[in-house]
């Protein structure tokens, strides 16, 4: 069994929690999430806790209790505080604004790109360079920052682009620097 697997989670505050037909429905305050639970494992709820058990003993069945239970964390989590990503834009005439529920950037392109905002995410864009992700499921705000991202990732020379906050690119010189230094020994 799954060490993790084991462990009780605690149902926050204001967070409703229902087991049938192997779904697990978690709603609280920030949205309402839909797990599936494997057929090979079950839910207990009481006391104020959440317990994944499993049924049989084999090597797949241990991986999907801890698994599942990781999965039922952040379920709760997300449904109680949400998740939060944030991004930020860098580049000389790079911005982003919010019309409706898309996200029209100036990234360098010809053309403005758009970028629809999927239901479930919030964003927020402020002093036109950042841009805030979030919501209540984990994968789908981690996934949608990653899209965003991937639209113009950080270029190793100047490093324009957009990139997470706090993220550390590493920097490469220039050809300028090179051929400076082939001449020095130079024939």
């Amino acid at each position: 069994m799954s060490r993790l697997g084991k462990k009780a989670l605690q149902i926050p505050d204001k967070v409703k929690v229902e087991f049938k037909n192997h779904l697990l429905e978690i709603t609280g305050p920030i949205g309402k999430l839909v797990q599936p639970i494997d057929e090979r494992l079950n839910v207990k709820i009481a006391n104020n806790q959440v317990q994944v058990e499993i049924k049989g003993d084999s090597k797949e069945e241990n991986r999907l209790h801890g698994l599942t239970r990781g999965l039922v964390k952040n379920a709760l989590i997300g449904a109680s505080q949400g998740f939060k990503k944030d991004l930020e834009v860098q580049g000389l005439g790079y911005k982003v604004a919010l019309e409706g529920k898309n996200l029209v950037m100036q990234l360098g392109f010809s053309h403005p790109v758009k970028f629809a905002v999927p239901d479930g995410i919030k964003v927020l864009i402020d002093k036109q360079t950042m841009i805030s992700l979030s919501g209540a499921d984990k994968a789908l705000v981690g996934e949608i920052a990653a899209s965003i991202r991937a639209i113009r990732p950080p270029e190793p020379y100047k490093g324009t682009g957009i990139r997470y906050v706090g993220e550390h690119i590493i920097r490469k010189e220039g050809k300028t620097a090179a051929g400076a230094a082939g001449a020095v020994g130079g024939k």
